[in-house]
């Protein structure tokens, strides 16, 4: 059974940086897409980050240019790396991970990033 294991949110002032990581097991495959999605109170799933297994990545608009998404898949290990957060990138973050070519299929338990203002 494939697990997801989150670590690296927090509270943070704005401007401020924090790198989430998630690392994947219980598959004998390595995942092939990887990312990092958001929801904010009151408002729905987003996907803020993704990377395949060859390093193509996209991102939402609102966090291009501060957030970079990257993996080392050795340790089936996915990063965020978040740089000048703002107080509307608070969230609970969640990793996801696919091994088909049907997008993400699994999902972690989430980790709460807060930026005070």
């Amino acid at each position: 059974q494939v697990q997801l294991v989150e670590s690296g949110g927090g509270l943070v002032q704005a401007g401020g940086s924090l790198t989430l990581s998630c690392v994947a097991s219980g598959s004998t495959f390595r995942p092939n897409a990887m990312g990092w999605y958001r929801q904010a109170p009151g408002k729905q799933r987003e996907l803020v980050a993704g990377i395949t297994r060859g390093g193509r990545t996209n991102y939402a608009d609102s966090v291009m240019g501060r957030f970079t998404v990257s993996r080392d898949n050795a340790k089936n290990t996915v990063y965020l790396q978040m740089k000048r957060l703002k107080p509307e990138d608070t969230a609970v973050y969640y990793c996801a991970v696919g091994y088909s070519s049907s997008g993400y299929e699994h999902w972690g338990q989430g980790t709460q990033v807060t930026v005070s203002s």
